[in-house]
């Protein structure tokens, strides 16, 4: 029965956090999902998680569970998420998508391994205005 089931693969569709600036020009960091595909993805759902062990208290860690939902997300185009803040780098960060291309649905897990959110691995993002950032396709 399940192999009769498609799941089709995500592709070009990704997940990034991108250096930003907050007020006075302070350094912040936001999650985005881009969409660099040549379709328009719909009904997006998102839950985003942390978890690991502290590096300093050596203690297991798990943030709250977030869900988020973007009704619409054009063809290379890119939509905030959240905000994630520099203490969570040392977890690993889990983004679970799932969304829709016409009558089929995809979906995909990007996981941030910790410290990979990490200047030497930032790239420039054209979609997002020429902002650096971890880029996870």
């Amino acid at each position: 029965m399940r192999k009769d089931i498609d799941f089709p693969e995500v592709k070009d569709v990704g997940v990034a956090v991108v250096e930003d600036k907050g007020e006075e020009g302070k350094k912040i960091y936001n999650v985005y999902l881009i969409n660099i595909s040549n379709e328009i993805i719909e009904e997006v759902l998102i839950t985003s998680t942390g978890y690991g062990v502290d590096p300093k208290t050596k203690e297991k860690k798990k943030t709250s569970t977030l869900r988020h939902r973007i009704a619409v997300l054009a063809s290379n185009q890119a939509a905030k998420i959240e905000p994630i803040m520099e203490d969570l780098f040392s977890l690993t960060n889990e983004y679970f998508i799932s969304f829709w291309i016409g009558n089929k649905m995809y979906d995909k897990k990007f996981i941030f391994v910790p410290e990979s959110i990490r200047e030497e691995n930032m790239i420039e993002l054209s979609v997002l205005e020429g902002k650096r950032g971890v880029l996870i396709i």
